[in-house]
């Protein structure tokens, strides 16, 4: 959607806590035989509205995954969150993936699949409703979870963007 409120994040000044979403064994058939290698999609985010993901691919598992937090580091965003939970409902899509991600009240925790809810837990959301409705491939999960979340704007961001009061937004 709008590009402008991606805010991109440096990950030299943070804590980052990574989580390996998915693993996959990939075969190459050769002359000589098959020849195996891995890739690795990683979540890395601070659990308080900075997250980011990345693909490591590797002839080792342990190679693979510190690509993809490298990686993952190099595409960090800023997610909002209003009292643990996201500011509204937004729908996210990346390919075949699709998903929903709605608000919801406290103690309510995080009612989300593997691969969204890795991000999702990454980001420091602790109570939200989140349904994947397409593609469960979880590379095209996690971009457009990562889609959804980028996508929403909280209510001082919409006061500041149409340049009026914050109980305008609000009251009308």
């Amino acid at each position: 959607m709008a590009l402008s409120n991606i805010k991109r994040v440096k990950s030299s000044e943070i804590e980052l806590k990574d989580r390996l979403v998915s693993i996959q064994r990939v075969a190459k058939v050769t002359k000589g035989g098959r020849t195996f290698s891995f890739s690795a999609i990683v979540v890395v985010g601070d659990e308080n509205g900075i997250v980011g993901y990345g693909l490591g691919k590797a002839k080792e598992v342990t190679e693979a995954i510190t690509k993809g937090i490298d990686d993952a580091k190099k595409n960090l965003v800023k997610v909002p969150i209003i009292k643990g939970t996201v500011p509204h409902e937004q729908y996210g899509k990346f390919s075949g993936g699709r998903v929903l991600i709605k608000p919801a009240v406290d103690g309510t925790g995080v009612l989300a699949g593997g691969a969204m809810r890795a991000v999702l837990e990454s980001a420091g959301i602790k109570d939200v409703l989140a349904k994947s409705l397409g593609s469960s491939n979880p590379h095209n999960v996690v971009k457009a979870t990562v889609d959804a979340l980028t996508s929403m704007r909280d209510a001082y961001t919409v006061a500041q963007h149409r340049g009026v009061d914050l109980n305008k937004v609000f009251n009308g």
